[in-house]
């Protein structure tokens, strides 16, 4: 952009975007600078946008097409760690923690709004973005080299953290398109019952295993009542909610045999507090909310034995950039039916996702946990 047209709008309103200007500086970002991660002001009214609405006002004007940065998971991986977003407090925050603290907004009545927003977006538009068995959540690249073999690893890491064997019946708690369902069918010979609240997986993974042993129903996980002897939730507990943790780890205790074990795969926050993203919320995983270690650990208290706890946060980072050199490479496919404003909203998603990842800010954990206690599980399988 030119720097004329830059300066014109630095002197509109000179004090707020000062303002600006002196917070991107604290994490080494500059308007109108010249490195990947500088802030390019493309219209008018950014930072008043940004100053009023928090990570609306960013994430709104961005897809707008209101400013650009060119390698935008940096930009995000700094201004995280700068932790600039806790000098940005607007009302809409605010907003969001209240309704956090005192409303169920992931209750039963509303459990199926991610899956019509989110992930029925369509199953062509997953399958040109994941790898080819379709898994939504974060790679385990220890050893991998490609987003297909991450994934596996990481399936083959659960599997041998529930210490499978044939023949056991296994309940995948939000199952997805099945991805861990089918790989342990067919590594480890085990019948499993998944749960989804999108139509659009349910109806993908009946279709494309017809020959393994295996259930998709369509169904809210306080739904279910039969008995197992492994449970495995991947990605799921997202969308749970603090008002539903102990439900939630109630459920997999009354589902679960005794001398049973448990894996839950979430993402989670650094503290304990009702706030969940707006724009993430609005745009992106409506109800959804990260939970702390300690908030995990208040609901298995007295329920289920934890044997181990394993954090691959960073992992995400890399599986994020994956995505999204799988959709920049695929979007011409899909540009005509969604349109421009998804393709900024989508990137956006993607890149900051990632760069918060780098950040550390936001973590990614396994946890085992037995029901009674089970002797020689570990050392881990890692």
């Amino acid at each position: 952009m030119p720097r004329r047209v830059e300066s014109e709008f630095l002197s509109e309103r000179s004090s707020v975007h000062r303002l600006m200007r002196d917070l991107l500086e604290q994490a080494d970002v500059r308007i109108g600078g010249s490195r990947p991660w500088d802030m390019q002001l493309l219209a008018p009214g950014v930072p008043e946008r940004v100053f009023a609405g928090g990570s609306m006002g960013l994430g709104e004007s961005y897809m707008d097409g209101d400013w650009e940065v060119e390698q935008l998971d940096e930009f995000f991986n700094r201004v995280m760690r700068a932790h600039l977003e806790q000098k940005v407090r607007p009302s809409t925050v605010i907003w969001q923690a209240l309704k956090s603290r005192f409303f169920n907004r992931q209750s039963l009545k509303r459990a199926y709004q991610v899956g019509e927003q989110h992930y029925d977006l369509g199953n062509d538009f997953y399958g040109a973005m994941l790898d080819r068995r379709m898994t939504y959540t974060c790679g385990y690249w220890k050893d991998a080299e490609t987003l297909d073999e991450a994934q596996e690893a990481k399936l083959e890491l659960i599997c041998r953290k529930l210490r499978l064997e044939p023949g056991m019946r296994v309940l995948d708690i939000g199952c997805g398109w099945g991805s861990f369902m089918a790989y342990a069918a067919e590594h480890y010979d085990v019948e499993c019952v998944g749960v989804t609240i999108s139509r659009e997986q349910a109806a993908w993974a009946r279709k494309q295993y017809p020959d393994l042993p295996l259930e998709f129903r369509l169904q809210d996980y306080r739904e279910v009542n039969d008995t197992f002897d492994r449970i495995v939730s991947v990605g799921m507990f997202e969308h749970v909610g603090n008002k539903n943790y102990r439900t939630f780890m109630d459920v997999a205790h009354r589902c679960l045999v005794d001398g049973g074990l448990f894996l839950l795969h979430t993402i989670g926050k650094n503290e304990r507090k009702p706030y969940t993203d707006p724009w993430i919320d609005r745009y992106i995983f409506p109800n959804g909310e990260l939970p702390s270690v300690g908030q995990i650990g208040d609901a298995v208290d007295n329920l289920f034995v934890l044997e181990d706890v394993h954090n691959f946060g960073a992992d995400y980072d890399r599986t994020l950039m994956a995505w999204y050199e799988n959709f920049e490479e695929n979007w011409p496919r899909f540009a005509k039916q969604l349109g421009p404003r998804f393709y900024r909203m989508w990137r956006y998603y993607l890149l900051s996702c990632a760069g918060i990842f780098r950040a550390r800010d936001i973590q990614l954990w396994q946890w085992v946990l037995s029901k009674g206690g089970v002797e020689g599980v570990y050392p881990r399988a890692v």
